[in-house]
């Protein structure tokens, strides 16, 4: 298949919001592969690489080749291209990787040069989600929507299983099963705007809700089959040997086989959890301190349980980890007022809330249900845009991710406390391209458009991390938009000292 077919659907994927006419596009596209393209294909329909690292950065993407006036590229070319350049290292490697990268470009067109510079940057956002793709294989297929979803729940990799849907039908994606020691894409919670709706959800029609906390750490999924153990990510990467605590309390459970779900937790000797970034840069570099945290388990010795409800995972879970300090402090209740006490013991734990679970459901991996819910305490403050970058994509030609400053306490100006380009509706879009490009003092880097402090947007975010990349030292945590506020002027925004008194206590 010509790669310039691949970036025609992926404009026109970015085009509409349909997400029934999106998965119409990108299943006829998905017809059009040729054996052995699937796999890069499904990956660049979904905006990213099949390789992991390329060791291309923005600095590589500046000076490039005129376009192509003729399409000649195959979508299987560039993925053998791309691969070639992911393995180059050592001495020679960046005028290697350069000149690949030159002469791949010189034999894209526009469109194609415009699909590989966001691939490569990662600044691809048409919309084509997990379950956009999987409602495109079905289409592609004619198979069934749940057995796609069941078969990418188990194998954790929407591409491989595009191939087996497309080359083998049902007998390919029947063939996915539970594997020790090959993680699963893990199921994810949705946000409840209240506790008291999160409960109700989760005991309606007389049920009992399970609600555990929430925890600050990063979420691992363990596999141990004997003596072997596998810790992966929640995107799937491999842990294992960066956690080396983690598998030594897996080996000391008393188990032969088992599937954990969980978070990797750094935690003080007050048994408080160390702040996100800590716990995330000691994984990063393998440093001790460490530890788990379960759940949730979907095996136990032979007995698959990915199908069994919590109320029957809860006592395997029991089994399988004994120790308390290994599993999540956790109450099963249908009284709001038992688990209003359960969060507020867990936010004075220093963890970020809970979750909110009905007894009864599954373990639906890799997708977001109303099954679980988090609820975590809402913060909000009213910052000034600093700056705003042009959108690509859907957003392409509206001004979007916005650069938020906090009013410096000693009156010198304003202090950037990060970037969001999250809860902006169309309307807010059109509304803020044309406020700040009135109020534009300059460019940046040919995308990042500087403003006169003096829109002033409500911000509404989960906490405050510290931060060595902002001048301030520290930064929003899940920042999202909630509204402007042009009943305020940029001199009544919340000043550095009003973030600061935030910040988790050291």
């Amino acid at each position: 298949m010509l790669f310039a077919d691949l970036a025609t659907t992926s404009l026109a994927v970015g085009a509409t919001r349909s997400r029934k006419e999106k998965a119409a596009l990108l299943g006829e596209a998905l017809r059009g592969l040729d054996a052995g393209e699937v796999e890069p294909g499904v990956a660049y329909l979904s905006g990213e690489l099949r390789q992991r690292r390329t060791g291309v950065g923005w600095a590589a993407l500046r000076d490039l080749p005129e376009p192509a006036t003729e399409a000649s590229l195959t979508v299987g070319e560039v993925d053998l291209v791309l691969e070639r350049i992911s393995g180059l290292s050592g001495a020679g490697s960046q005028a290697a990787r350069r000149d690949a990268l030159s002469d791949l470009f010189a034999r894209a067109t526009e469109p194609e040069q415009a699909l590989l510079r966001g691939l490569l940057s990662g600044e691809i956002r048409q919309g084509a989600l997990a379950g956009v793709m999987a409602d495109a294989v079905a289409v592609a297929t004619g198979l069934p929507r749940a057995a796609v979803d069941r078969a990418t729940m188990l194998r954790g990799d929407a591409r491989v299983v595009a191939e087996a849907a497309l080359r083998e039908g049902l007998e390919g994606l029947e063939r996915f099963a539970l594997e020790i020691g090959r993680p699963l894409k893990p199921m994810l919670a949705s946000p409840s705007a209240s506790l008291e709706e999160a409960m109700e959800k989760a005991v309606a029609g007389g049920g009992l809700a399970v609600v555990d906390h929430k925890l600050d750490g990063a979420r691992i999924q363990v596999h141990r089959d004997g003596d072997a153990v596998v810790i992966a990510s929640r995107s799937l990467d491999d842990l294992t040997d960066r956690l080396p605590e983690v598998v030594a309390a897996v080996r000391a459970l008393p188990v032969q086989r088992v599937v954990l779900d969980g978070e990797a937790i750094a935690l003080r000797a007050d048994g408080r959890p160390e702040p996100f970034q800590v716990t995330s840069s000691r994984i990063a570099s393998g440093a001790p301190g460490v530890v788990p945290v379960f759940f949730d388990i979907l095996h136990l010795d032979g007995d698959d349980l990915l199908d069994a409800p919590l109320r029957e995972r809860d006592p395997a879970l029991l089994r399988a980890v004994p120790d308390a300090a290994l599993r999540v402090p956790r109450v099963v209740t249908d009284d709001v007022a038992v688990a209003q006490g359960h969060f507020d013991a867990a936010l004075a734990a220093g963890q970020e809330g809970v979750v909110v679970k009905a007894i009864d459901s599954v373990y639906a991996a890799g997708r977001r249900g109303a099954s679980w819910l988090k609820v975590k305490p809402r913060h909000t403050l009213d910052l000034v845009v600093l700056a705003a970058e042009w959108g690509h994509g859907r957003r392409r030609g509206w001004l979007s991710n916005l650069h938020l400053g906090a009013r410096d306490p000693e009156g010198k100006g304003y202090v950037m406390l990060g970037k969001t380009f999250k809860g902006l509706t169309d309307e807010l879009l059109a509304w803020q391209t044309e406020q700040l490009q009135a109020l534009a003092t300059g460019t940046e880097k040919d995308y990042i458009v500087h403003v006169k402090p003096e829109l002033v947007v409500e911000i509404a975010f989960d906490g405050v991390q510290t931060s060595p990349r902002y001048p301030g030292g520290v930064a929003l945590r899940f920042a999202r938009v909630l509204r402007y506020r042009p009943d305020k002027t940029a001199a009544e925004a919340d000043d550095l000292a009003a973030v600061l008194a935030l910040r988790p206590p050291d």
